[in-house]
């Protein structure tokens, strides 16, 4: 039965609240850009987002973070976030998508953050991966990820009216992804690999009039949660389907009541009408604007969105360092 929460707006837009702090984040991290280090990214990152959050008008759990509480000092899933206003939601954090294109130097990178009403989020975690397909609007109801992948282009192409031969797949630069790969081709399909940064290629997949029409492939179940609540937003569609490691992560999986046949559609991993998306740009990608840093302070690129309302902003920003307390390091 569905929950009688999921359909409640929330009192207030929320979005530009998260932008503040995805912004923060990216600025944070973007300081570290091609120094080669990940930890020096995802640290600045995390403790900026977490100071940020905490000035956020909410009661929030974070459902999707950075690790258990024992494996992570900040941002661990199921930790009280926020500054304990009425306002109950879920929270799931990304830091920085792509902590690896930061600090190599190399486009793409996102600090996201998603939000939704408590008990509306579901990140199965009892598996790290998960088979993914993700497309906009025009064609969310053609996908099937049981489907051959040929089927799928078919489909695909024939919901946007284009030939098979025009539609662009994103996929993961893996080599899990060989036999998926080689069948796009030769469907005839073009094919367009990433090298990380999942979340930015599904919301590629799924906005309308760009480079890609549909996500393809294997890749982590917590940035499948995320995407999904910018699909959600967009008004697109994804499914998921688990996808163990090993054995040894499928039976642990089948133990604690997994079915491994299940398919997780977009309301099954946001089961509300009322989500709260952003995203800030890291390092300049095909999506987002990377920062830029200048004199006294720095510009950003966001993407901010809401489902309830269906609205999607781009939003530049110009912060002064000098009037906000921040300084250089």
């Amino acid at each position: 039965m569905e929950k009688a929460y999921s359909r409640r707006p929330l009192e207030r837009n929320i979005a530009m609240e998260l932008m503040r702090v995805t912004e923060t984040a990216a600025i944070a991290a973007a300081r570290y850009l091609g120094r080669g280090d990940k930890n020096l990214v995802d640290g600045a990152a995390v403790e900026a987002m977490r100071q940020a959050l905490g000035y956020v008008r909410m009661d929030g759990i974070v459902v999707i973070g950075e690790g258990e509480k024992d494996e992570a000092p900040m941002l661990y899933i199921g930790e009280s976030i926020g500054d304990g206003s009425d306002t109950q939601v879920d929270i799931a954090v990304d830091p920085i998508d792509g902590t690896t294109l930061v600090a190599r130097g190399l486009p793409g990178a996102l600090s996201v953050l998603a939000l939704s009403a408590r008990g509306t989020m579901n990140c199965p975690r009892q598996f790290v991966y998960m088979n993914k397909i993700a497309t906009g609007h025009e064609a969310k109801d053609v996908i099937d990820i049981e489907a051959p992948v040929a089927e799928n282009l078919r489909n695909i192409a024939r919901a946007k009216k284009r030939s098979v031969a025009e539609i662009t797949v994103v996929i993961l630069d893996r080599p899990r992804h060989e036999q998926i790969i080689s069948e796009i081709q030769q469907v005839g399909s073009r094919v367009k690999l990433i090298s990380d940064g999942d979340v930015a290629a599904s919301i590629d997949a799924a906005l309308p009039e760009t480079e890609v029409d549909v996500l393809m492939g294997i890749g982590g179940t917590c940035e499948g949660v995320l995407s999904a609540a910018a699909i959600h937003c967009i008004g697109g569609g994804i499914q998921c389907k688990a996808w163990p490691r090993d054995e040894g992560e499928k039976e642990a999986a089948i133990a604690s009541g997994v079915n491994l046949d299940n398919i997780y559609k977009t309301e099954d991993l946001i089961n509300s009408e009322d989500v709260f998306f952003a995203a800030t740009g890291v390092s300049s990608g095909e999506l987002l604007k990377g920062v830029r840093y200048f004199s006294g302070g720095a510009q950003t690129q966001s993407l901010v969105m809401r489902s309830h309302s269906g609205t999607i902003r781009w939003i530049d920003s110009l912060h002064d360092f000098v009037r906000s307390g921040k300084t250089k390091e």
